[in-house]
């Protein structure tokens, strides 16, 4: 059974309208100046039907845990993936929530000019306002205290969240949080993976940081293990008080 997005009921929803669409994996939370929810399900289904097909025929994509090599004729949302993957070290699926959130997020800014879409704590942002994103770190004591602080108002930015003691997503370490701030949400998705399986102990952060500055187009990166955090970049850390 999917654990439940309790991070979900944070939100402020008096700014924007807000949907789910929820298509097999994919769960999108999205945000929009007007309820989207049908041409934001059309575009679920026509990037996931891309992914699928590509997967039939090449079936080495679904299952590589190394980079894959470019593809010049492969449908757009597939390239992102695969660069993503090559720039990260990883396997191009390490970006396929990003990669979703960020094609239905920028075809929805043809209907609104704000869209949030988060998908399983990578999310796609571009806002006339800066806004305020809480960390959710599982059982770590930080967990929702510690917010990112993101202007999208000149152009859209990515916030992505990798994490291996919660949520379905394949880590190899044992970070509670590793969050990546990029404007490409593929390449955020896949960098917050391959930095989080650096971190096994808290002492593992700076280490886990200082091979994660070194992914080109990286712009941030929040590390939290247990009690203790680091951070690299242009982030703007804020702490969350929470009502109630």
């Amino acid at each position: 059974m999917p654990e439940p997005r309790i991070y979900r009921d944070a939100i402020d929803s008096r700014r924007r309208a807000f949907f789910k669409v929820t298509v097999k994996e994919t769960d999108l939370f999205v945000h929009a100046g007007k309820n989207l929810e049908a041409a934001a399900l059309e575009l679920v289904l026509k990037y996931r039907a891309q992914i699928e097909e590509y997967i039939r025929q090449s079936p080495d994509f679904a299952d590589a845990l190394s980079p894959l090599p470019a593809d010049r004729p492969a449908p757009a949302i597939i390239r992102d993936m695969l660069s993503a993957g090559r720039r990260a070290g990883v396997g191009p699926m390490a970006a396929v929530a990003g990669a979703l959130a960020e094609h239905v997020g920028r075809e929805l800014l043809a209907h609104s000019r704000e869209v949030i879409v988060e998908n399983g704590g990578d999310v796609f942002i571009k806002t006339d306002t800066p806004l305020t994103i809480a960390v959710f770190a599982g059982r770590s004591p930080l967990s929702m205290k510690v917010g990112l602080r993101i202007d999208a108002t000149r152009s859209a930015v990515a916030v992505c969240t990798s994490s291996g003691t919660i949520g379905h997503s394949l880590s190899l370490g044992s970070a509670d949080a590793v969050c990546v701030v990029s404007s490409s949400c593929p390449l955020a998705d896949a960098a917050a993976t391959a930095i989080g399986n650096t971190v096994r102990t808290a002492l593992d952060i700076q280490k886990a940081i200082a091979f994660g500055k070194e992914i080109p187009g990286i712009d941030g990166i929040l590390v939290i293990k247990g009690e203790k955090l680091g951070a690299w970049g242009s982030l703007e850390l804020v702490p969350i008080h929470r009502k109630g």
